[in-house]
């Protein structure tokens, strides 16, 4: 696949309300777009709270549904039913509250006793879905990311093998010695659009860092660069220095 410059667009909204709508409106076009070029949209989501109102908001529309594909960026190693789940929190949020056909749902796997293994078969899913060959990448139409304070994305945690990872699609992030689940940066970068969502001034520190001009590389969400559109939506508790 030929990578095409990046498109960046950073917005600050008031609060977390009028990000949560932007973001709306930013995933709905997207989704419609790609149903509308290729017949399917393949969304990979994000954990945490800043998404999660993005997701009940999302349970509301009346949408193609078995023509959208659900994906995680990342996973905790926990089973769906845990409270620390991103799955179980999406399904609870959104999923479950629609019709969506069950196939169209692509759960990170969490049941092998090695996490390795667990990668592996996610991998070798996401090939088979998307018709891969080998040494190939998927475009997702739309990945939704979030930051940490300390800069993390996805589960790709700064001073972790993970950021190293360049040939792979999948890989075992590492949190606190808890293993993770996790999309590398590689096929991050090979999205058609990859959308932060950030709320809080807790990240303005971690902001900084990211949006500096230097090769600050302690900051893993510096290694988002995808081939087509880098969206930054941020709050304005988040946002505020930058909107400047």
């Amino acid at each position: 696949m030929e990578v095409e410059t990046m498109q960046k667009i950073v917005e600050v909204l008031p609060d977390k309300s009028a990000l949560i709508e932007r973001s709306l409106e930013v995933v709905l076009t997207k989704m419609q777009a790609a149903i509308a070029q290729r017949g399917i949209a393949t969304i990979a989501l994000a954990g945490g709270g800043t998404p999660k109102p993005l997701y009940e908001k999302l349970a509301e529309q009346d949408l193609p549904w078995e023509k959208i594909h659900v994906f995680w960026g990342d996973e905790r190693y926990v089973p769906a039913d845990h409270p620390d789940s991103n799955e179980g929190m999406a399904r609870r949020a959104w999923l479950d509250k629609v019709p969506l056909p069950p196939a169209n749902i692509h759960p990170i796997p969490t049941g092998a006793t090695d996490p390795a293994d667990a990668a592996a078969q996610h991998e070798a899913e996401l090939q088979a879905f998307f018709k891969l060959s080998a040494g190939t990448f998927p475009a997702f139409d739309i990945i939704l990311l979030g930051i940490g304070d300390d800069g993390h994305t996805a589960s790709l945690f700064p001073h972790t093998d993970a950021l190293q990872v360049r040939d792979r699609l999948i890989t075992v992030g590492n949190k606190d010695g808890q293993p993770r689940i996790t999309f590398t940066a590689t096929l991050i970068n090979h999205a058609y659009t990859a959308l932060f969502l950030v709320a809080g001034a807790s990240k303005r520190p971690a902001l900084d860092h990211i949006f500096a001009p230097d090769d600050d590389t302690l900051y893993p969400a510096r290694l988002i660069q995808p081939q087509g559109e880098l969206w930054w939506l941020l709050d304005q508790a988040a946002g505020a220095e930058l909107d400047q």
